[in-house]
């Protein structure tokens, strides 16, 4: 994960582009409280230490990267996730060092973090989880964090203000930061949900280079939780691609804090929940794509009527990823077999025979107009080349691919890849 100083001011401020996606006012859980502060780790004075607390110890759950070469607060996390049974209170993020690859000192110290967490609260068991990110294989300035978490506790706050500047604690190279809230009624009664996350360069899926946490004032039970999580993170994070890359640090928890009769897998209000959840899953994971490293284009990506959601993903996945569509999405060229040759070499994990007659592929333009047919039942169509161009010259961009197998589908989300992108992580440790 990263934190780059050559490039700070210019991806730790909030450039009008992108002002359009930062929440003005909120709708928050009750009984949650945020903050965030500089406690010395970045080198511009800039916030690099970021804190969640519930009032009481609240069911949890969390999906942590499946990169191999899992970062320090990933395996501090999982432990004491295990050691509370999922009963969590606080989470404690670091921005401007990952802590991973760090050996015997990075687990001390990112066991350190969560005792001192935990030490303020009064709790005597695991009941913080940690996160990090910024520069791998670097060890964590442990005296400043400890330092800093005792002072943070001081500036925990449930307005909307704060909830902004705890997204802003969490960021790297992000260029402004991820928020999003809820309201939702179950039964007659309001609840919400809130959702922070940070990621803008390796970004792939089975989480990629990003932290964040969901919370709601909800009363869900632990495996409920978890199931809702998991569901989520299958059709958001999971579904997203900057780059391609995976990282080692990533982490999505899930706190849910509600009084009252549980809501269980089999209860009447869990669809709603999910799908609440989800929602919220979803816009953070769009904000990251919009913000990826370098990018110029956010391109929706819909692949319809296969065998199974597994392939659905699978192809979206193959496509979003390869770096021949990516860059000539940049270059605003409709060369639309790089899309045909992606699904092609799509890895399904077993034999799989596509229906060459049967593929369609079309560009979808944002503004309401006419859509663009590429490919129809395998057979090209005579393309206006002046009208994909200006198709291509927008923002945004939607994708169709129809694989005329099935029923099922996968929404998937990625963006172009530019001489920007190369430009910021070429030096970005300079």
């Amino acid at each position: 994960m990263k934190s780059c100083i050559k490039h700070f001011i210019r991806y730790n401020s909030t450039s009008s582009k992108w002002t359009r996606f930062v929440p003005t006012t909120g709708t928050y859980p009750e009984g949650f409280k945020v903050a965030s502060i500089h406690c010395g780790i970045k080198k511009n004075n800039s916030q690099d230490l970021a804190l969640l607390v519930s009032e009481k110890p609240a069911n949890a759950a969390a999906v942590f990267t499946t990169n191999q070469f899992q970062a320090a607060p990933v395996h501090i996390s999982r432990k004491n996730l295990q050691v509370s049974e999922g009963k969590i209170q606080a989470v404690i993020i670091n921005s401007g060092c990952a802590n991973a690859i760090t050996g015997e000192q990075g687990l001390k110290d990112a066991q350190t973090m969560t005792d001192e967490v935990d030490s303020i609260l009064g709790n005597n068991k695991a009941s913080t989880l940690v996160m990090s990110t910024g520069v791998i294989g670097q060890l964590l300035p442990i005296d400043k964090i400890t330092a800093g978490i005792k002072k943070i506790f001081g500036e925990l706050d449930a307005s909307h203000d704060s909830w902004l500047r705890y997204a802003k604690g969490i960021m790297t190279t992000d260029t402004f930061p991820k928020l999003v809230s809820r309201k939702f009624t179950i039964g007659g009664k309001s609840y919400s949900v809130a959702g922070v996350s940070k990621g803008a360069g390796m970004i792939s899926p089975n989480m990629a280079t990003l932290l964040g946490a969901i919370v709601t004032d909800a009363p869900v039970s632990s495996s409920a939780l978890k199931s809702i999580l998991q569901y989520s993170v299958n059709r958001s994070y999971n579904c997203v691609s900057v780059d391609g890359d995976m990282s080692t640090n990533d982490t999505i928890a899930a706190l849910a804090n509600g009084e009252g009769a549980p809501i269980t897998e089999e209860s009447p209000e869990f669809e709603v929940i999910k799908q609440e959840f989800s929602e919220v899953a979803k816009d953070l994971a769009k904000l990251l794509v919009r913000d990826g490293e370098g990018a110029t284009k956010f391109v929706t990506l819909n692949v319809n009527n296969c065998t199974s959601y597994e392939m659905a993903h699978k192809i979206a996945a193959t496509i979003s990823n390869s770096p021949l569509v990516k860059t000539a999405l940049f270059g605003k060229d409709a060369n639309w077999g790089r899309i045909l040759a992606a699904i092609g070499y799509t890895d399904f994990g077993a034999p799989t025979k596509l229906d060459l007659t049967k593929i369609s592929l079309s560009f979808v333009p944002t503004d309401g107009s006419e859509t663009l047919k590429l490919l129809v039942n395998g057979e090209p169509q005579l393309v206006n080349e002046e009208r994909a161009s200006e198709i291509l010259e927008a923002e945004d961009l939607e994708i169709v691919v129809d694989i005329g197998l099935g029923n099922e589908s996968c929404q998937y989300w990625t963006c172009d890849l530019s001489h920007d992108y190369v430009t910021i992580n070429g030096d970005y440790r300079s």
